[in-house]
C-alpha cells in the first residue's frame, strides 16, 4: 500500500475507533438535551474534542489528514443514523428507551436516580409545560432526545378526576 494511502487508511481506522468510543460514551452519561447542557457537560464535551483530535490523525496534521477524518465521522454517523433507522435492537441501544419520571401524581426516585435528575429539574420540567405540581401529573416521562414530556390527567382523558386520595390531597395544600 502507497504511503500516503496507508496513512489515510490509519487515520479513517482511528477515527471510527475514537467515534464509536465516544458514541458509547456519551450514550452511558444519559439523557440530556444539548439545550440543557449544565457547565460541566459543556466542559467535558469540549476537553474530549481536544483529547481525542491526535488519537484520530496522530502525527498527521495536514489538511488531507483532516479532511479524511472529518469525512469518516460524517460517514459513521450517516451509517449509524441508517443501521438505527432499519434495525430496533440497535436504535435502543444507541439512543436508549424512554424512562418513566412521574406515575399517577407520584414521582419515582430510583428512576430519577438512574438518570441523574433532581427533583427542581423535573419541576422546571413541569412549569415549562404549564403544570404547577407533580400531583397534578398522571405520567412523566424522559425522551431518549432528553426532553421531559409530562401528561395532566385531562390530557390523558377528558374530565377525567384523579384518584380520590389525590384530589383529598389537593384540596388540603
Amino acid at each position: 500500500m502507497h504511503a500516503s494511502a496507508r496513512v489515510l487508511a490509519e487515520i479513517f481506522i482511528r477515527t471510527a475507533s475514537i467515534y464509536l468510543v465516544i458514541l458509547i460514551g456519551v450514550r452511558l452519561s444519559g439523557k440530556r438535551e444539548v439545550g440543557q447542557m449544565t457547565p460541566f457537560d459543556l466542559t467535558l464535551l469540549l476537553l474530549l474534542s481536544n483529547a481525542v483530535q491526535n488519537a484520530m490523525t496522530g502525527p498527521d496534521t495536514s489538511l488531507t489528514g483532516g479532511v479524511a477524518a472529518a469525512c469518516t465521522l460524517l460517514l459513521m454517523n450517516y451509517l449509524v443514523a441508517e443501521v438505527s433507522g432499519m434495525n430496533r435492537r440497535f436504535r435502543r441501544f444507541v439512543q436508549g428507551s424512554p424512562t418513566l419520571l412521574i406515575h399517577d401524581g407520584q414521582l419515582l426516585p430510583a428512576n430519577l436516580a438512574r438518570e441523574h435528575l433532581t427533583v427542581d429539574e423535573v419541576e422546571r420540567a413541569l412549569r415549562e409545560h404549564g403544570i404547577s405540581s407533580v400531583k397534578d401529573v398522571s405520567l412523566a416521562v424522559l425522551e431518549v432526545d432528553g426532553s421531559i414530556s409530562a401528561l395532566k390527567y385531562d390530557d390523558i382523558v377528558p374530565g377525567h378526576q384523579p384518584h380520590p386520595r389525590l384530589r383529598f390531597l389537593q384540596k388540603h395544600q
